[in-house]
């Protein structure tokens, strides 16, 4: 969950972008912002209560995009001013396709507000029975507490997918390509963030056909990987 929010942070309302708020942006906040805004609107027209908040100062080693959850509301923070990830993380994509993988990025935090809004941050689906677990102790909670983190990773991951194969098909394939080499690299190849198995299950063809919602398609898909998280 987010740590409070530095007063200094600025608070964006996106709709569309303020004069005077646009005039404090840097150049790349504003190029984030504007790919991710066709998923801001779906997120504030579903109800999700959502806040944007941009980070004035400079930011080395932090999440670029993060999404926390505070007073009842979701926080999309952009954490982009001498963060040498910002562009890192888009490294693997084509320059013409890197605003594409920002909003798939802005989808998957908007799949984690969607599970705080509702409640469910860390709950299993309803009727999903948890295997058990042989382990005890420091070692099982410490386990524990990664598997659940990794599940709404999974979800999220799953929730952008959705919402890029509805928005963007014929990029559908690249869009799971740069998300599978994201999650294959670095600590996050067995970590937390190891959503390998969800990301396996979004190459099914026709996974994503369905007249749903992008939280609910990704609903189907997170609940068969779960049976084989544990």
């Amino acid at each position: 969950m987010l740590k409070p929010l530095l007063l200094m942070s600025l608070l964006i309302a996106l709709s569309p972008l303020p004069a005077v708020a646009a005039a404090q942006l840097t150049e790349l906040e504003t190029r984030w912002l504007q790919a991710g805004q066709p998923v801001i609107a779906f997120a504030r027209a579903q109800g999700l209560p959502l806040d944007i908040i941009v980070q004035p100062q400079d930011a080395p080693g932090a999440v670029p995009l993060a999404l926390g959850f505070e007073a009842g509301r979701c926080k999309l923070v952009l954490s982009l001013r001498g963060n040498a990830q910002a562009q890192s993380v888009l490294q693997e994509a084509l320059p013409a396709q890197q605003d594409l993988m920002i909003e798939a990025m802005t989808a998957h935090e908007i799949g984690h507000c969607r599970r705080y809004a509702q409640g469910d941050w860390h709950a299993l689906p309803r009727g999903f029975v948890e295997p058990p677990s042989g382990q005890r102790g420091k070692l099982k909670r410490l386990d524990r507490e990664l598997r659940d983190t990794r599940r709404e990773e999974g979800y999220a991951d799953l929730v952008a997918l959705a919402w890029m194969h509805g928005q963007h098909r014929e990029q559908y394939r690249d869009v799971l390509a740069w998300m599978r080499g994201v999650r294959a690299g670095g600590a996050t190849a067995a970590g937390s963030h190891a959503t390998q198995a969800w990301l396996a299950l979004a190459e099914g063809e026709g996974v994503f056909d369905g007249a749903a919602s992008p939280f609910e398609q990704a609903q189907v898909l997170w609940r068969m990987g779960l049976s084989g998280d544990k």
